[in-house]
């Protein structure tokens, strides 16, 4: 397998820079790096690519690049992105088990697991590679930024493979519990199964005809005031997988902002988490053969405290029991 060429910039803030190619050029386009970047990069002003380069902040396998610096074909330059502002989630992630190999954190709600569009330090990932001193670290699985719950990462670097095709090959035993309304004529429990298909430009994944790619086994544990509190034990990992079949059954999550209803949440809303928890990760450890077992440290905050999450006091399911 091909080694991938270590960047000539350190990280920042638990990020790579980023690495741009440049193509092979016959008919002499760009005279300079300067003016392909100019024109690869239109969102970034050209008079802020002159002040990286005047800084030294563009670079090759020599070193900074001059602001005139000759085009060279096939080359590559690094640099660190310009980031944007975001807005801080007001939330820890709780460390559940640490060794030399592995990493188990539960993330809470509003918090995504690794950069993506807006979120970028925002995120469990760069948190961690930052406050734990782990430049390494890399998640073996996603959690949506809405769910809450348990993350594995991997430590060490020649072990990711083995973990992260633990996940691919559907090795993992996975539990979420959810909050939801409690329907008495629901004949629970039962084995969901469906088409789910999830289009790269559209935000809500949907069930279609056809054969079943998607299956889950939901139970309900206990029951009052109307709400249920429901375990969700996935056999697949599609996008929105819990999400979209429980509002097939007519219950959807607490807390939804895409099903039944696409509700554009702005970003600094913090309030009403969706009842969505990833509360246990159970696996047999590819390289020691032990049993492996992971319980989440947190709660649902409409079950314990339904009240005040719907008063939107603030999301109380983010903080450790």
């Amino acid at each position: 397998m091909r080694r991938r060429q270590k960047p000539p910039l350190p990280k920042r803030n638990g990020l790579d820079p980023a690495r741009l190619r440049l193509p092979e050029d016959t008919e002499g386009t760009w005279a300079t790096i300067r003016d392909h970047l100019v024109e690869r990069l239109p969102r970034v002003p050209a008079a802020r690519i002159d002040e990286l380069l005047a800084e030294g902040g563009i670079v090759d396998l020599d070193g900074p690049i001059a602001p005139d610096a000759p085009y060279v074909p096939g080359g590559a330059v690094w640099f660190h992105r310009d980031l944007p502002d975001e807005t801080p989630v007001p939330f820890e992630v709780t460390v559940v088990h640490r060794d030399e190999t592995l990493l188990v954190v539960d993330k809470p709600h509003f918090l995504s697991t690794i950069p993506r569009g807006q979120h970028i330090l925002e995120t469990a990932l760069v948190r961690l590679r930052r406050d734990l001193d782990l430049p390494d670290l890399i998640p073996a699985h996603r959690l949506d930024r809405a769910t809450a719950g348990l993350i594995l990462f991997v430590i060490d670097p020649t072990r990711r493979g083995a973990y992260q095709t633990l996940f691919h090959k559907r090795r993992v035993h996975k539990r979420y519990e959810a909050i939801a309304p409690h329907d008495p004529g629901l004949d629970l429990p039962r084995t969901v199964r469906s088409r789910i298909i999830k289009e790269r430009t559209v935000l809500r994944a949907f069930e279609v005809e056809g054969a079943p790619n998607a299956e889950t086994l939901v139970e309900l544990l206990e029951h009052r005031d109307g709400l249920g509190r429901y375990r969700l034990s996935p056999h697949t990992g599609r996008t929105h997988q819990l999400r979209v079949h429980m509002n097939g059954l007519g219950i959807p999550i607490l807390g939804d902002d895409f099903y039944p209803e696409l509700t554009d949440r702005p970003v600094d809303d913090f309030t009403r988490p969706l009842q969505l928890l990833a509360a246990t990760l159970a696996f047999t450890d590819p390289i020691t053969g032990a049993e492996r077992r992971f319980e989440t440290t947190r709660t649902l905050q409409a079950w314990t405290d339904h009240e005040g999450w719907a008063a939107a006091a603030g999301p109380s399911a983010d903080e450790p029991h």
